[in-house]
């Protein structure tokens, strides 16, 4: 036997499994080290150690029914072989400790996770490009592929070497921001400054004369790189937004090629590392030598092959080694990455049973299966833009061939609804053409009751498309949305005096103290369940402090649910709060309120969280602000004028929630 053999037996043979410090003790008596050696790694005192020992040995003597100390220890154990129960008591037992840490498919696979796919040569040619001058990796996908979890793995190679890093989401720029292609390219250089904790400098090097391209050049030129001792890798994600703007992304497109064109002349540009990711074809007119996306090392990610998905199914503790479950699953998803591991989770949950992969299946296009809330987002998004609707549906009903716009086919493939070969348009996979289906018609089949119907239901699916799936909170995206509509709004009524009182806009900002190490220690599994309990919780203090005064903008939901789910122009009542899962570990509670009344929000919330006493234990780490989980809040509030931008409320929350965390966290600080 191995020693990861005798942990994982005893672990699955005693009731009360091992301890951390009994593990540890195994594991460096099998390698010879002594008591003292072990205390001082395990920060216990060698009297505690020798105790836990004796136990140990007591216990494994008992198992064994053979006299086991430390000094005999492996010369037994690994000349022994594991019997055909102990094999299948210890498959058992990680098939159940597997289904306890399943991680939720949402968001990018995190650094630590078991169940990121490599997609080798993939990882390996990035990390070899960005080591190179003045390089640049174009990277290519639909939504949900896997681009985001690459990304993480990109950065955290790249500041093991040494390298700076800054990631910019386009997604998450205001709409102000794309005004014109100053206000663009200052946004740009003043977050990668922010990012790179360098002063924002600006104003010394813009100069309207030369105008904004040539200024923003000169900043990375004079200014950003030089204050830079390692190359900096910029990551510009979701690159195919700025497409939306066709003016901007003219002009900025051609700038980037040039950075990379200046890097063969200037060994100052050649510290500068781009990595461009997007999910469509260009829609921009641009002659083929200023595109940015004909340079430099271009990367597309496929879907997962059958092996890929059996070695994933293998690591969510399932034994589809004939293939055959795998190919089951593919036939209806293809290798779509995200909806093969949401399959897998919901199967994991049902312990994994052959006849629960066929149920899946079977449900799999109705709105009773695991991917309805997912299908409904692109329904949403078909039924906002007939055009695209119409053509997909010549797509998912065609016999043979057929042909569509380019520009509505990029769009399509940018959402990973088909695959485009050549002229050849298919729907990728054949969930997306039975569901759609049934959900879509053509415009000649639209009465006016149907046309209302629609309306009803889009109304819905916006909701829907605003929910973040674990907490049932509102997310990212529907709160900096909420904020624009809400800040505009009330800058108008500052300005032609419709309110005779100005409330600021408060906002709160609650980031739960060392999460990640929770997660760490405790498994994926307890901290969803924690971010569930976090959320009621935050919901529960705001409906008690604004009880009588305020009222949740949830037209389309019950206030249970306590977010908003509707356009802020929806409601007549000035006094409406929202409360959004901003991050990972992060919730934000927007509200018409002074600070005073934030402030005592932002106390009750740091008040009750710590009442839940949720215990964490965090072994050989100290200064902790407490034995149970706590958090830490930022408030900050502003009247909101039009000259000024939603961003002022959200960085001045940032600062003081950092402030907070700063003074030893577990507590509230205003800005």
């Amino acid at each position: 036997m191995t020693i990861d053999e005798v942990v994982q037996l005893l672990k699955a043979s005693q009731a009360t499994g091992l301890t951390t410090l009994q593990e540890m003790i195994l594991r460096a008596s099998w390698e010879g080290k002594t008591y003292t050696s072990i205390a001082l790694e395990a920060h216990y005192r060698e009297e505690r150690v020798r105790k836990v020992a004796s136990n140990l040995w007591q216990l494994l003597s008992n198992f064994w029914k053979e006299s086991i100390n430390k000094s005999n220890f492996r010369q037994i154990l690994e000349n022994r072989s594991l019997n055909q129960r102990y094999q299948q008591l210890i498959k058992e037992f990680n098939r159940a400790a597997t289904a306890i840490s399943l991680e939720f498919p949402s968001g990018p696979v995190s650094l630590d996770s078991r169940f990121y796919i490599p997609r080798p040569p993939i990882e390996e040619l990035v990390y070899a490009q960005i080591a190179e001058r003045g390089s640049v990796v174009c990277l290519k996908a639909s939504k949900k592929m896997g681009k985001s979890s690459l990304i993480l793995r990109l950065l955290a190679h790249a500041s093991n070497r040494g390298f700076r890093t800054v990631c910019l989401d386009f997604q998450q720029a205001d709409k102000a921001v794309f005004a014109n292609l100053d206000k663009f390219l200052r946004w740009l250089c003043a977050n990668i400054s922010r990012e790179l904790q360098l002063e924002p400098k600006l104003n010394d090097y813009w100069d309207e004369e030369m105008g904004s391209k040539v200024s923003c050049s000169i900043y990375f030129q004079k200014y950003l790189l030089p204050s830079l001792e390692s190359p900096l890798v910029l990551v510009l994600n979701e690159v195919d937004f700025v497409f939306e703007y066709p003016e901007i992304a003219g002009d900025f497109l051609p700038l980037v090629r040039s950075w990379y064109e200046q890097a063969k002349r200037m060994e100052i540009w050649q510290k500068l590392r781009l990595v461009l990711v997007y999910s469509t074809e260009i829609i921009v007119p641009l002659k083929l030598t200023q595109s940015p996306f004909n340079i430099g090392l271009p990367i597309k990610l496929l879907p997962f092959t059958k092996e890929q998905v059996q070695d994933l199914a293998q690591r969510h503790g399932l034994d589809w080694k004939d293939g055959k479950d795998a190919e089951s699953l593919m036939a209806m998803v293809g290798g779509h990455p995200y909806l093969i591991r949401l399959a897998l989770y919901h199967l994991m949950g049902k312990g994994g049973l052959e006849r629960d992969l066929q149920q899946l299946l079977q449900q799999a296009p109705t709105e009773a299966g695991i991917y309805n809330e997912y299908l409904r987002r692109y329904l949403l998004k078909l039924r906002e833009e007939p055009e695209l609707a119409a053509a997909f549906y010549q797509v998912i009903n065609a016999t043979a061939h057929v042909k569509i716009e380019p520009e509505l086919a990029y769009k399509l493939q940018s959402l990973g609804l088909i695959n485009l070969e050549g002229d050849r348009h298919t729907p990728t996979c054949e969930l997306y053409r039975l569901y759609f289906r049934e959900q879509l018609t053509t415009t000649e089949d639209f009465s006016n009751v149907r046309i209302e119907q629609l309306k009803k239901e889009n109304q819905q699916l916006r909701a829907l498309s605003s929910l973040d799936e674990l907490t049932q909170l509102a997310n990212r995206h529907y709160f900096h949305t909420y904020l624009q509509i809400d800040w505009q709004k009330s800058a108008r009524e500052y300005t032609t005096h419709i309110l005779r009182e100005y409330i600021p806009i408060s906002l709160i900002l609650c980031d739960i103290d060392y999460f990640k190490i929770y997660n760490k220690i405790y498994g994926n599994s307890a901290g969803d369940e924690c971010l569930q309990q976090i959320a009621n919780t935050i919901k529960n203090c705001v409906n008690r402090s604004l009880s009588g005064s305020f009222s949740y903008a949830n037209s389309n939901y019950s206030a249970t649910n306590a977010i908003a789910i509707s356009q802020v122009t929806d409601s007549n009542d000035e006094n409406t709060v929202l409360v959004a899962r901003y991050g990972g570990e992060e919730f934000a509670i927007l509200a018409h309120a002074d600070l005073a009344t934030a402030m005592s929000i932002a106390e009750s919330i740091r008040e009750q969280v710590k009442a839940l006493a949720i215990k964490c234990e965090y072994p050989g780490m100290g200064g902790l602000p407490a034995a149970v989980l706590t958090v830490s809040v930022g408030v900050a509030s502003v009247i909101p004028t039009g000259e000024t931008e939603p961003v002022t409320l959200v960085n001045a929350a940032e600062e003081a929630l950092h402030q907070a965390k700063r003074q030893g966290r577990d507590r509230v600080v205003s800005c």
